[in-house]
């Protein structure tokens, strides 16, 4: 069983590195510091770290660590919510000795020496927990692993709206908060945006228009961004707008970043995320992230956007 493999490696090894993808959202956070604080706390003898670049807007979540290249040599690397090696955080992973991958994504980057992806989970932070149950014997968490995994949970399920959210997702959320965390600091955290957030938000719906196949794409350039003062990071608070809009089944968000335009793809059908994969991306089947380098590639993945969601 897996599980008990993954065990056994955390045991054997006195210096573990967790992982997680760029640009984390709070499934990444969840899982990765969520593992890290179960870890500590079950095997408080072993040097455990959670390593990336930092979203401020999940700071108050958790933070990352800092840790020199010396730390990775002989350690073991797990990576948890990222389905290929490409969108790895830290490339320093590859320094360490042996690799585990946990993971919800579909497996199509089977890297690592163990392999845990199950795309029935509503995300990672659910198969964290789901480690825990499976050896309570050995494993410890409270209420600060609770939180990150609740946390995870509900970022990853649209707060229990997305059709990932299972019987037994709401089981483990349960469970999850008889443990006395501030949920409702929590979710302000989550979902609180920033007044210029909010106006940005509206340029938005203003500019907002529909194809016959029920598809948008909105381009969110430089000057854009500037003009409303807001971080090409800061941009994730805005990918889940328009998924109420009647009519509308799949969006992008086209972010322009230094030498690089960031693309976030959402479906209400349409089946999305091999479109992605062929623009240097990946993800799920309704939820996924691509990768342009120019406005016309930007327009060509736009066409054929528009052209899966005819057919589909």
């Amino acid at each position: 069983m897996v599980k008990r493999e993954i065990v056994e490696k955390i045991k054997a090894y006195d210096t573990i590195i967790i992982h997680r993808h760029v640009r984390p959202d709070p499934d990444a956070i969840g899982s990765q510091v969520g593992l890290k604080k179960m870890i500590e706390l079950s095997f408080p003898q072993k040097k455990v770290y959670a390593v990336g670049e930092e979203d401020p807007s999940l700071n108050f979540f958790a933070r990352m660590d800092d840790i020199p290249d010396e730390t990775f040599e002989g350690a073991l690397i797990i990576v948890c919510d990222t389905a290929n090696t490409g969108r790895i955080s830290d490339q320093r992973y590859l320094k360490g000795k042996e690799i585990i991958k946990i993971d919800h994504h579909p497996n199509e980057d089977a890297y690592g020496d163990i392999n845990w992806v199950d795309t029935s989970a509503s995300s990672t932070s659910e198969l964290i927990y789901e480690l825990y149950l499976s050896n309570q014997a050995i494993w410890k968490i409270n209420e600060e692993v609770a939180r990150l995994i609740y946390g995870g949970i509900v970022g990853d399920t649209g707060r229990f709206l997305f059709p990932s959210t299972t019987n037994k997702t709401f089981q483990y959320a349960a469970e999850l908060i008889e443990y006395p965390f501030d949920r409702q600091a929590l979710y302000d955290g989550l979902y609180e945006v920033d007044p210029k957030i909010a106006k940005l938000r509206g340029y938005v719906l203003q500019n907002l228009s529909i194809t016959p196949s029920g598809m948008t794409a909105i381009k969110l350039t430089k000057d854009i961004l500037e003009q409303y003062g807001v971080s090409p990071i800061e941009t994730s608070k805005l990918v889940g707008t328009l998924g109420d809009i009647k009519g509308l089944r799949a969006w992008a968000f086209f972010i322009e970043e230094p030498g690089v335009i960031r693309v976030r793809l959402r479906s209400k059908g349409p089946i999305i995320n091999e479109l992605a994969s062929r623009y240097n991306g990946g993800g799920h089947p309704r939820a996924a992230g691509a990768s342009v380098y120019s406005w016309e590639e930007a327009d060509a993945l736009i066409s054929e956007l528009d052209a899966l969601c005819s057919r589909q």
